[in-house]
C-alpha cells in the first residue's frame, strides 16, 4: 500500500482521501502504510486518532522508525479535536484544523494528516458531516494538503457513505486506492 499511495502523490499535489475500514488489523496495516510512506517521503504526520487505538499504532510503526522519524509524528485525540467546543461544530473543527496546521505551514513543514472519524451517531449529522467534508475538501485544494479520513465501515449507513463518497476524490480501500465517481467538486460561484 505504502508504493499506491507514494505513486499517488508523486503526481497530486493534494489529495482527501476517504478510507471505509473493516477491523482492526485491516486499520492498523493502512494507517501505518499510510504514516510510513509519509515519513519516507519527508513529510511530519499530524494523526487524530482515539486513545483506544493509539497504542496499538505506536507498537507497529516502532518496528519501522527510528525515534526522530516518531517524534514527526503529532498526535491528536480525535475526540477532543472533533468535540473541542462540546458538540460536533464545523465552525470550532475548522478553526482547531487552522490553529494545528498554523505551525507547520508558517516554518515550511511538510505534513499529512490521518484523521479517525468517529462518533457514537454516526447516521444522524449528514448534513454537519457534508459540510466539513466539502470544507476539507476545498482547504485540501487550497492549501495543497494530503489528508486521510477514516469511517468505521460497521457504523456507516448507506447515506453518509454516499455523501462521503461524493466529498472525497480518492477512495482507499484495503488494497488499492481509486477516484471516487461519485466525487463532486464544489465549483465556487
Amino acid at each position: 500500500m505504502q508504493t499506491k499511495i507514494n505513486q499517488l502523490l508523486k503526481n497530486q499535489k493534494n489529495a482527501h482521501l476517504f478510507y471505509s475500514y473493516r477491523g482492526m488489523q485491516n486499520y492498523i496495516r493502512n494507517t501505518v502504510a499510510y504514516i510510513l510512506a509519509g515519513i519516507k517521503a519527508g513529510d511530519s504526520i499530524i494523526l487524530i486518532e482515539n486513545e483506544r487505538m493509539l497504542p496499538h499504532l505506536l507498537r507497529e510503526l516502532k518496528k519501522y522508525l527510528t525515534k526522530n522519524e516518531m517524534d514527526k509524528i503529532h498526535r491528536i485525540n480525535n475526540f477532543d479535536f472533533y468535540f473541542s467546543s462540546g458538540s460536533y461544530h464545523p465552525p470550532a473543527i475548522f478553526e482547531h484544523i487552522n490553529n494545528t496546521i498554523k505551525p507547520y505551514r508558517e516554518n515550511n513543514i511538510t505534513f499529512r494528516t490521518w484523521t479517525h472519524v468517529e462518533w457514537s451517531t454516526i447516521d444522524g449529522p449528514l448534513a454537519i458531516v457534508e459540510e466539513l467534508e466539502r470544507g476539507v475538501d476545498q482547504l485540501v485544494s487550497d492549501l495543497n494538503l494530503v489528508v486521510m479520513c477514516a469511517y468505521e465501515e460497521e457504523r456507516m449507513p448507506e447515506s453518509l457513505r454516499l455523501t462521503l463518497l461524493r466529498t472525497h476524490k480518492f477512495i482507499l480501500t484495503d488494497d488499492d486506492i481509486l477516484i471516487s465517481e461519485q466525487y463532486i467538486e464544489k465549483v465556487e460561484n
